[in-house]
């Protein structure tokens, strides 16, 4: 008994120390993990990126119109129920027409009466034209016969006018409706007494199909555009608008950018931007706060890096490692304020065909040897190698 266990820990002995040699070969050979790491890096060049702004807005009203009397009286009836959706030219309220229709019944009158004496004076005028020229009577008489007959036919338009207008007085006692849309509720009531140069309007109308978004963005914002468009570093595009509501989430639909403001607010320093947007299913409100997204222009000289391969130190400074000469990792600082999908978009720092690390980044440092391959390359993961001093002992091990 106490020989066999001697021989198991003769043999155990024998095969740790053929293992812990073959460690040490392994190491002094360089056949181990004490090689270059291997990097996967991408070879970078310049891409088309949209420059995002994303600035506040409100909405407004594609058409508002304050619904207001032109003629004073008593409203008489509202004919229409508020809230709802009323036609351009819908009556909505009735105001009393007791007044204006006498008006226009004396406007009548008065028109019947210039006629008559236009009738009188014509034919009076035509009687003295040949006892004119037959010297029966003076010239002068049918000179004033002919004015007065001329000054009735002017009287007859007057009368005219005078008729049109009872007639549009008239008419004004039903107030219309301007413009399509949703009207409001009723600031004045029935038996209310409205003149034409009261303050407040009866009502307000509406369309909010399609909608106005007004953005508000900086004319040092504005400034540095149009700067970057004139170096050449940046491309003009048409500018599609998504809006993001009040409660985080997204509209849905997109709107298009339509003119900006000529003038600065002085107040605010900011220029205003119009945007235009579909809403048939009444979303958008007008007041109502929303977030603009939108590009302004294409960047034609920026850079589109994998996040994986930028990290920032403990400043924020943007950093990546690219592959250096001698296939040594080279640390530098680059600008990269915004992402694009998965990408940071790199504004400086970077040149075209830098081949960036983007894999095997985590135990990296500036100036190490490293082996890289591109990062599509699949890493091969070979089993450890038995080796055969191992494998004498297991024997001898199995022998005893």
């Amino acid at each position: 008994m106490g020989g066999r266990r001697a021989s198991a820990a003769a043999a155990i002995a024998l095969l740790l120390a053929s293992c812990g040699g073959g460690e040490a070969q392994d190491k002094k050979g360089g056949r181990g993990p004490s090689g270059p790491p291997q990097v996967g890096f991408v070879v970078i060049q310049p891409s088309n990126v949209p420059v995002v702004t994303q600035l506040s807005g409100r909405v407004t009203a594609f058409q508002s119109s304050e619904v207001r009397p032109q003629v004073a009286g008593l409203i008489r009836k509202r004919l229409f129920t508020e809230g709802s959706i009323v036609r351009q030219g819908q009556t909505l309220y009735q105001i009393d027409p007791s007044i204006y229709e006498a008006q226009v019944a004396e406007a009548q009158a008065n028109l019947q009466s210039a006629r008559a004496n236009a009738q009188a004076a014509q034919t009076r005028a035509a009687r003295f034209r040949p006892l004119a020229q037959m010297q029966a009577v003076s010239e002068q008489e049918y000179t004033d016969a002919a004015a007065q007959a001329r000054q009735a036919q002017a009287a007859i338009a007057q009368n005219n006018a005078q008729l049109r207008t009872a007639q549009i007085n008239l008419r004004f006692t039903r107030v219309p409706a301007p413009i399509t849309g949703r009207i409001g509720r009723s600031l004045f009531t029935e038996g209310a007494l409205v003149t034409t140069n009261q303050a407040e309007p009866l009502a307000v109308i509406q369309r909010t199909d399609p909608v106005y978004v007004d953005i508000q963005q900086s004319s040092a914002e504005l400034l540095t555009l149009r700067r970057a468009l004139a170096k050449g570093g940046a491309a003009p595009t048409r500018a599609v608008v998504r809006l993001t509501l009040e409660d985080g989430s997204d509209y849905g639909q997109t709107g298009v950018v339509e003119f900006s403001e000529v003038t600065v607010n002085e107040s605010t320093g900011t220029v205003t931007l119009r945007a235009r947007f579909p809403n048939a299913e009444g979303i958008l409100l007008p007041g109502m706060f929303v977030r603009a997204s939108f590009a302004q222009a294409i960047d034609t000289q920026a850079f589109l890096v994998p996040q994986a391969g930028l990290s920032r130190d403990p400043r924020g400074n943007a950093t990546v490692y690219v592959v250096g000469p001698g296939n040594r990792a080279v640390a530098r600082t680059v600008v990269a304020e915004r992402t694009e999908g998965g990408y940071w978009v790199v504004t400086q720092g970077l040149a075209a065909g830098d081949k960036v690390i983007v894999q095997g980044t985590a135990n990296l440092r500036p100036d190490i040897a490293v082996r890289p391959v591109p990062a599509t390359t699949p890493q091969r993961i070979e089993p450890p190698k038995k080796s055969t001093g191992g494998t004498a002992a297991g024997g001898q091990a199995k022998g005893g």
